[in-house]
């Protein structure tokens, strides 16, 4: 078995040809030549294409390098999601979903309510959703949660979920396939955004379905081919271009995102403080037991609205954006766009490959800046 640094930097390469590249360039084609019956691996551009053949093969040997599993690329990770939910689920079926997860799952909601579809939910932590399972279809995890950073036990859910006859999908965006691996602890899809950690330069969309399962896969590789939802060559030879560092980022990042916790964790205008990779973290435990890296998103309260924006404002090798797992520091104040359950002075923190020191002396220079001004709490 190789390493995970050996596996980001060969999956999906081809075989070697002499005088070609180790990874083809983008292939642009909206048709391909077809001679006599159409039966070749490449028709048509929404169908498929090499440089995505090539991301996919990369991808599910990541997400599963000991068996078998097929991997289906979109153009982001809603697409992705959407993709797995609406090409398994019917009008009377029933869908689990967290009500802690990715902000934009309540829109998921109203689609599939809109749908005749029921939907139930329930917090990531304390695996609360195993007692929402009875008659369900399928069970909706994301763990870590975003921005919560909550952790459930994959495994035992899965199982819940499969003895109640439920397909489990799961959301790896926040740990990435080097930090978790759905497929290993039972999940029948494992689903992110690539978006972010994956190929973590913030240049691009991407979101990806993979599966064990030939003929759940083929549900959602049909899904979309009907709506259309596929990545541009462009994106797709980039994002597995970026997979050979993911390692390097991963490890740094983590390393970085729990350097910045442990001084965060002494700081008294910081409250809240969750990153799964602190021992003093309520999900630390759970997250040991499953996770092989933490990730690189660490969340925090601070006193009030105006000292978070103040905060924010001070930093320098921080920028404030949305979105999590680029190489470059970013952070926001989550309340900003509403929908999350956080308060006004929550901070969603994505932990850059900045050197720690640095990066540490930024955020304590900025915390002290954002205080020193602060008036009265209200």
């Amino acid at each position: 078995m190789t390493g995970d640094g050996t596996r980001s930097v060969r999956a999906g390469l081809p075989e070697p040809v002499a005088y070609e590249p180790t990874l083809p360039g983008p292939v642009f084609a909206a048709h391909f030549h077809l001679p006599g019956e159409a039966d070749g691996p490449y028709t048509y551009g929404r169908d498929t294409n090499p440089t995505w053949t090539h991301l996919e093969r990369a991808i599910a040997e990541l997400e599963s390098p000991d068996e078998r599993a097929e991997a289906i690329v979109f153009a982001s990770g809603m697409a992705a999601i959407s993709a797995v939910l609406l090409s398994h689920a019917r009008s009377g079926d029933t869908v689990v979903l967290p009500d802690d997860g990715y902000q934009a799952l309540p829109l998921i909601r109203e689609q599939l309510e809109a749908y005749g579809i029921e939907v139930r939910t329930a917090p990531t932590a304390g695996d609360a959703q195993i007692a929402h399972l009875d008659g369900a279809k399928l069970l909706w995890i994301e763990t870590p949660s975003n921005p919560g950073l909550d952790v459930c036990d994959v495994a035992r859910l899965a199982r819940a979920a499969h003895d109640a006859g439920a397909l489990v999908a799961v959301d790896n965006t926040l740990a990435t396939p080097l930090g978790q691996r759905p497929l290993e602890l039972g999940a029948d899809f494992a689903v992110a955004s690539g978006t972010k950690g994956l190929t973590g330069h913030g240049d691009l969309l991407l979101g990806y379905v993979v599966c064990r399962d030939a003929g759940l896969a083929a549900r959602v590789r049909k899904w979309r081919k009907v709506v259309g939802a596929i990545p541009g060559p462009m994106e797709a030879w980039l994002a597995h271009r970026s997979l050979a560092t993911l390692h390097l980022r991963a490890d740094r990042q983590a390393a970085n995102a729990l350097a910045l916790a442990e001084v965060l964790a002494k700081r008294e205008e910081v409250t809240g403080l969750r990153y799964p990779g602190l021992p003093s973290d309520p999900s630390h435990r759970q997250a040991s037991a499953q996770m092989r890296r933490f990730g690189c998103v660490v969340s925090f309260d601070l006193p009030d609205r105006g000292f978070a924006e103040r905060f924010l404002e001070a930093l320098r090798l921080v920028d404030d954006a949305t979105s999590f797992g680029s190489v470059r520091s970013t952070a926001e104040r989550r309340g900003r766009w509403g929908g999350d359950a956080v308060s006004e002075g929550f901070i969603r923190f994505s932990v850059g490959a900045e050197d720690a020191p640095d990066l540490i002396a930024d955020v304590e220079r900025a915390l002290d800046g954002a205080g020193s001004t602060a008036g009265p709490r209200t």
